[in-house]
């Protein structure tokens, strides 16, 4: 595989982080931002087969309390995902000399890419590629997490967890406890949606059981940039790993287009 890994420090955190195909100094890249138990390698082969299908470079890297990554305090804020889009994500990308591209986010990290669309003014980032992203807090996905919980302490999931975390308890409980406190019902975030002006592209799997498509929809209702939708059949929360190539097709052509776009503008001069 074309990977190059490493290091960088953020905030005073190590983040570990993986490049595949050429670096964000050198061409357009896709910058992948991992769900709540996720991290860097647990996009498995996904971005490897992402930059060949797309010609840009992609740049993942596991948050602070994930993979190899530095640990966080716990508990965390429960506007931890604003923290990340307004204040980690923006001096990562002066870090990696990120030129131009787009932030591509699943679950938390989608959350992540949508608050930092509609916070941060930052012309390098062209558009935004959401999978399965949580705008606000749902019963239902809050009983998933629940049964993610139960599961924790009574199953092997923390050993799984533990191949791919060096700390998987930071990992777990940083996520699951911050979505399960009794605050976090009213936690929403949709305002952000109305501050985008970069091109938009939702993808969600038909019975994610995490969210469901009032997400999606929360989007398409709220945004005055535009938004592409692509609901994926026989597909719960990990599209990318569920439907890979229905999710590699679609962001294909959105980069296609933002490139056709690009195009364009350096023609008009």
């Amino acid at each position: 595989m074309d990977w190059r890994d490493g290091f960088l420090v953020i905030g005073g955190k190590r983040l570990e982080y993986r490049v595949a195909g050429p670096s964000p100094a050198t061409a357009p890249t896709i910058i992948l931002l991992h769900e709540g138990l996720g991290c860097a390698a647990l996009w498995r082969d996904f971005p490897e087969r992402l930059s060949q299908a797309t010609g840009f470079g992609v740049f993942a890297y596991s948050r602070a309390g994930y993979g190899a990554s530095d640990p966080v305090s716990l508990p965390r804020p429960l506007d931890y995902m604003t923290r990340e889009a307004t204040e980690v994500l923006p001096p990562l990308l002066d870090a990696i000399g990120f030129q131009r591209g787009i932030l591509m986010g699943h679950s938390d990290g989608a959350t992540i890419a949508a608050i930092f669309g509609g916070s941060v003014i930052d012309h390098r980032v062209r558009g935004l590629v959401l999978m399965a992203p949580h705008f606000f807090a749902e019963p239902t996905g809050l009983a998933e997490i629940a049964k993610a919980r139960d599961a924790y302490e009574t199953t092997d999931l923390r050993a799984k967890l533990a191949k791919y975390h060096s700390n998987p308890d930071n990992a777990f409980r940083g996520w699951n406890d911050s979505w399960l406190h009794a605050d976090f019902i009213n936690w929403n975030v949709a305002d952000v949606i109305d501050y985008w002006r970069i091109p938009v592209l939702g993808l969600q799997g038909r019975q994610d059981q995490y969210g469901t498509l009032d997400q999606i929809a929360e989007m398409e209702t709220r945004s005055y940039a535009p938004v592409d939708v692509a609901i994926l059949d026989d597909c719960k929360h990990a599209p990318h790993h569920e439907q890979p190539d229905q999710v590699l097709r679609h962001v294909s052509d959105f980069c296609t287009r933002l490139e056709r776009i690009e195009a364009e503008k350096v023609a008009l001069g």
